[in-house]
């Protein structure tokens, strides 16, 4: 019998989750049933893939950077990055923008819905807490995204996911340093990484067995902590939007692939699907670093000095998904509360949300802390900052889950792309769990 591929049984895994999260919110005992036995073994699956992301990162950026043997290669590759990043999160601000223009979904918000969702959420803890974080972020200076960046202590920063961009600088420093001191003094450190890689990405591989149980349970939590479903149909309209913006990114990407790659773009969407499906089932680009590396390095044939460099800066700056829904929620909460933009306005959310993107933490729910300091750019009324989230506080979580799989999808996409433009993007190299399991047993 042929073996079921991995996507189709994470597939199954999301189906049944959503499935039996239903069933349970029927049944009194039910969600505390979910809350307590099944939940947990969600979160123990992200804590995993969150565990080996900061290894996974320094062993196979310093084998990326290691294996260069030309620093000048090094910086086209970043350079390359940096640029194609900041050009798709323009792409998806505007595309954002120009449906949200289009479709109005704020006019459709009667007065009683404002007022129902503001009684609902405008105190919730989540709300308040996004306010505040984002007014920390604003009160930095225009440096201070280049000076979060450098760490004073490299085992602390591997020590918090939030520092990823530390860590990467940190890693890129070692790099760099080797290289400099010579392929024979530096052989000793170079194969210590080189195996700490290769052990990583096994880790992965044994992690990814659990997957379709795991996404199972992430989804039924997320069935039955869901919100109120009459809040849920007023936003339906809004909703719709950011979807279809997201779809019409990832059309985008397909593109971009079958145009410069000459790659199937159905080909790259099917290899990159258990890394979309964990995207949208821990609503982490950070979480699913390493399976995103996996299917960029393994399936699609991505060289390692390429994929050890994008991904991680992608999983922390790139966030198209995340951008596009921050253009599309300023101008629909602005309609909805009557405060009119204008075409400048509209410029400035395009600026503010590409510049928040790359500070932006990539974890769950850092885009409605993007999302308050690109309102406050645009001079949106500061007592009414509170009613705007909690606006779309409702639906904020299910759109999170959408907007990942796009940031995760854009990370492969450039990574492709960049590696096409140096010579290294090759044939796919697949390894499964078991391979030296013969050696052992």
């Amino acid at each position: 019998m042929r073996k079921l591929e991995l996507h189709w049984k994470i597939l199954i895994g999301m189906v049944l989750g959503i499935v039996f999260g239903f069933v349970m919110t029927q049944i009194d005992w039910g969600k505390g049933f979910v809350s307590d036995w099944i939940q947990p073994l969600g979160t123990i699956f992200v804590k995993l893939l969150k565990l080996i992301a900061i290894p996974l990162i320094i062993a196979s950026l310093v084998k990326g950077i290691s294996d260069l043997k030309d620093i000048s290669k090094f910086r086209n590759i970043g350079l390359r990055t940096i640029g194609i990043y900041i050009l798709t999160t323009v792409v998806a601000i505007t595309i954002g923008l120009l449906l949200v223009n289009t479709l109005k979904p704020g006019n459709g918000i009667s007065e009683e819905t404002v007022a129902k969702l503001t009684q609902t959420y405008a105190t919730d803890s989540g709300v308040t807490s996004k306010i505040a974080e984002a007014t920390r972020q604003k009160d930095g200076g225009p440096l201070q995204f280049l000076e979060d960046m450098v760490p004073d202590n490299a085992i602390k920063a591997m020590s918090d996911n939030g520092l990823m961009l530390q860590v990467i600088f940190f890693t890129i420093f070692l790099g760099i340093s080797m290289l400099l001191i010579g392929e024979k003094r530096a052989k000793p450190l170079k194969d210590f990484f080189d195996s700490l890689n290769d052990v990583v990405l096994k880790m992965v591989d044994l992690i990814m067995l659990s997957a379709p149980y795991a996404v199972f349970a992430l989804l039924a939590g997320v069935v039955t902590s869901s919100s109120d479903p009459d809040l849920l149909l007023a936003l339906l309209k809004y909703a719709g939007v950011v979807v279809g913006g997201l779809f019409l990114m990832i059309v985008f990407y397909a593109i971009v692939v079958s145009v410069y790659t000459k790659k199937n773009p159905f080909w790259f969407l099917k290899e990159m699907s258990p890394a979309q499906l964990l995207a949208f089932s821990t609503s982490s680009s950070a979480a699913t670093l390493p399976v995103t590396m996996e299917r960029v390095e393994e399936h699609i044939g991505v060289d390692k000095e390429v994929s050890s460099f994008v991904l991680p800066v992608g999983a922390t700056i790139n966030m198209d998904g995340t951008s596009l829904y921050q253009g599309v929620a300023a101008v629909f909460i602005s309609q909805a509360l009557g405060f009119d933009l204008t075409f400048g306005d509209q410029l400035t959310i395009v600026l503010t949300a590409l510049l928040a993107s790359i500070g932006s933490a990539a974890v769950p729910g850092a885009g409605m802390v993007m999302l308050v300091i690109v309102l406050e750019s645009i001079g949106f009324p500061a007592d009414k900052l509170a009613i705007g989230l909690a606006l779309i506080f409702a639906v904020d979580r299910p759109l999170d889950m959408c907007r990942t799989i796009v940031n995760v999808t854009g990370d492969a996409m450039v990574s492709m792309v960049v590696a096409k433009s140096v010579g290294k993007l090759g044939k796919p190299n697949i390894k499964e769990w078991d391979d030296h399991l013969d050696e052992v047993i």
